[in-house]
């Protein structure tokens, strides 16, 4: 079971300080790894975030495998205008369905708002999961709008 820390303490507090530090270092790089470089922008010399913060890893690898509990479905970044500009938006769920904005703010970088999204989800996730409640019995199960044929 990986916790997620609650708000107001020190351990979350370090958390998102470390998220938005390998986020800021790697401005400039396509897609978005969750390290720090040694010189902003430039991979060669990377250390820091998943591979030295073993609760970060843990908190990241849940939030990419867990559906949110609220009804809320996934953030995911949508680019607006090629290498310019880019939003937040939420995944609807039903395959076919395009997803909605989720916040009206826009971004001129596509590292920015993986971190806003870090902190939405923070907020979003549970925290705790994996106890014998929150159990469910596969990923077809009739709530996932698959197309019956």
């Amino acid at each position: 079971m990986i916790r997620i820390p609650k708000k107001g303490t020190p351990e979350r507090a370090r958390l998102i300080a470390e998220h938005k530090a390998c986020i800021e270092s790697m401005k400039g790089v396509p897609g978005c790894t969750i390290l720090r470089c040694e010189t902003p922008g430039d991979i060669t010399k990377v250390s820091g975030g998943i591979h030295e913060d073993i609760l970060l890893n843990r908190v990241l690898l849940r939030m990419r495998a867990a559906m949110p509990k609220n009804g809320k479905r996934k953030l995911v970044v949508i680019c607006t205008e090629p290498d310019k500009s880019w939003r937040i938006g939420r995944l609807s769920g039903v395959r076919g369905v395009p997803p909605t904005f989720a916040t009206d703010k826009l971004y001129d970088n596509e590292q920015d708002p993986q971190h806003d999204i870090f902190l939405m989800r923070l907020d979003e996730m549970e925290e705790v999961d994996g106890m014998p409640e929150q159990f469910n019995e596969g990923w077809k199960r009739r709530d996932d709008h698959w197309t019956v044929t």
